[in-house]
């Protein structure tokens, strides 16, 4: 019995805030299977790299998207009938991209609402929400909002990025209490404009560290609590 061919594909969910929203990365197959399906980026994995180098070829390469601030992997995809065709393994990659950065994106990219996505190709859909739940826990015991926002911010606008992210409100006197108690906030010196409501200049901060660390791993943000009716406690 002669044993059909095994292929491996690298694929990115790269993940970014964008007009207040947790928004993915995709592009539009042109060609079958799945044409005029949306898809995340990737490729096959040359025989002279790994799957990680592969991926940042990739996404450098076909969608112009050179300024990642995280990648790491998220998990193997290896149903058998994942896709039509020969077999192909995949090996799927979480990337974040922050807010302020604004990669040129090729005709057929674009970035779509995670909550609203397009019709899309394969499992892909099913990548795009296994990296959505990542970044979600993550952001819980971790320092990952670095990823995501600009370099300096005030924490009004750090709120809105994980209110974002983790889909339900985050009040900014606890986010920041949190943070600051595991020595992830630094505050710059400066203040920022205020708004149209008036009011003092917010202070401006910035994360301690731009690269991935562990602050308390039992950790987890949850959504506020909801009074119960009549008041009851």
């Amino acid at each position: 019995m002669t044993s059909l061919p095994v292929l491996h594909e690298v694929l990115a969910a790269v993940l970014g805030i964008r007009g207040g929203r947790l928004c993915v990365l995709l592009w539009q197959r042109a060609l079958p299977p799945a044409a005029g399906r949306w898809a995340l980026p990737g490729g096959r994995l040359a025989g002279n790299e790994d799957v990680e180098t592969s991926v940042r070829r990739q996404l450098a390469e076909k969608v112009d998207v050179r300024e990642i601030a995280h990648v790491e992997q998220l998990s193997v995809f290896s149903d058998p009938a994942r896709t039509p065709g020969p077999r192909t393994i995949a090996t799927a990659f979480l990337g974040l991209v922050p807010s302020d950065a604004d990669p040129a994106l090729p005709a057929d990219t674009a970035w779509h609402e995670i909550d609203a996505l397009p019709v899309t190709a394969f499992d892909h859909a099913g990548i795009v929400d296994a990296a959505r739940d990542r970044l979600r826990a993550k952001l819980s015991y971790t320092n990952l909002g670095f990823a995501l926002a600009p370099a300096e911010f005030t924490i009004s606008a750090l709120r809105e990025h994980y209110v974002a992210a983790l889909g339900h409100e985050v009040a900014a006197t606890n986010l920041q209490r949190v943070l600051t108690r595991r020595d992830l906030l630094v505050p710059t010196g400066e203040t920022a404009a205020p708004g149209r409501a008036g009011g003092r200049p917010a202070a401006v901060f910035r994360f301690t560290e731009r690269s991935l660390l562990v602050t308390d791993a039992f950790a987890a943000l949850r959504p506020p609590l909801r009074p119960r009716p009549g008041g009851a406690p």
